[in-house]
């Protein structure tokens, strides 16, 4: 890939809402890939004909503020702005029609992204879609899509919240704290609030407690679902040198086809809530250091950087986009796509 994969930028669009997204907040990872690859020289070409995939750099985050109603939550605006962007290209393009768009990719991080790109007559149903909320009931492909993480850059910066002691000093078994959101956390709220001190799960810290100092006190982190399946708990747990434990359903973890999951996170059905603290204790001591150090060993793939580093999230987003691409192939003199 390093060597070889080439990526073109679409420009058509009006910048406020195609090519400015946010790079702090919970939805940072559209605005830091997109500005990202639009200064990359390595992987960004200027010429269509050199592109294996094709990059269209709407971000679901800023098209909310013109193309969707908050009080009728009509989103059918935004969806035809997307609509409407894939038949211009189309027109201008070649590329579009040669592959009927699955050579194409688009990212988002939003909730409402599958608004967008699951309920239309779907323009984008062939393409590659890069997605925090990787969730096989509602349409996630992992034939085709790519699963990348939900990061909460409140600063836009990782330097503070990686890193952690050693598993020798990590006196909590289990941590959770956090907000009523979906129906996994109040399960999750309702057997362990308070109740255990091993698995501590609160849904507020007390004051002066530090969130990422528990999450660095502790041997496993709680990272259930909340209002969709992703949770930016999963990497916060990965930076503090926790182990993730993933509660969730119908979801596909970042990177999955290349990061064994198994290997350093525990992944717990939401019928086993009742079942943490077995579960958790069933682990002996020798694979939860194999899993810890395995945790340390992976971070690299999660972390942001300006400008991008080998192996980080955004190589690791390209690196995925690159095998999808290539389980198909493209034949232009007849204008027909083989899987």
């Amino acid at each position: 890939m390093e060597k070889q994969f080439k990526v073109f930028v679409y420009g058509e669009g009006e910048p406020r809402i195609f090519l400015n997204p946010p790079c702090k907040s919970i939805y940072s990872m559209e605005g830091n890939f997109m500005h990202a690859i639009e200064r990359n020289d390595h992987f960004r070409t200027k010429d269509p004909e050199k592109a294996h995939v094709f990059f269209l750099p709407f971000t679901v985050v800023t098209g909310l503020r013109y193309g969707y109603e908050r009080v009728s939550q009509d989103s059918s605006p935004q969806r035809n702005t997307v609509t409407d962007y894939v038949n211009v290209i189309a027109a201008r393009y070649p590329y579009w029609n040669r592959s009927l768009g699955a050579d194409h990719f688009t990212l988002a991080c939003h909730d409402m992204c599958r608004g967008t790109s699951l309920s239309l007559s779907d323009p984008l149903k062939n393409s590659i879609r890069v997605l925090c909320n990787a969730n096989t009931a509602e349409g996630f492909k992992p034939a085709k899509d790519v699963s990348f993480p939900e990061i909460n850059l409140k600063t836009g910066s990782t330097n503070s919240f990686v890193g952690g002691p050693s598993a020798s000093k990590r006196s909590v078994l289990a941590f959770f704290a956090g907000g009523v959101q979906g129906p996994i956390i109040p399960d999750l709220l309702k057997h362990w609030e308070n109740k255990d001190e091993g698995i501590q799960v609160q849904k507020y810290l007390q004051e002066g407690i530090s969130y990422h100092e528990m999450m660095r006190k502790s041997k496993f982190c709680l990272c259930p679902s909340g209002s969709e399946v992703a949770s930016a708990r999963v990497v916060e747990a990965i930076y503090s040198g926790c182990v993730p434990v993933l509660i969730s359903e119908h979801y596909v973890p970042p990177f999955s086809d290349v990061l064994n999951w198994k290997s350093f996170s525990v992944q717990v059905s939401v019928k086993d809530i009742p079942n943490l603290k077995e579960i958790l204790k069933s682990i002996s001591p020798a694979q939860y250091m194999r899993m810890e150090r395995r945790v340390k060993q992976i971070r690299r793939h999660f972390e942001v950087h300006s400008p991008p580093k080998q192996f980080d999230v955004f190589h690791m987003i390209l690196h995925s986009v690159w095998l999808k691409r290539f389980n198909f192939k493209i034949f232009n003199d007849q204008n027909v796509l083989s899987q």
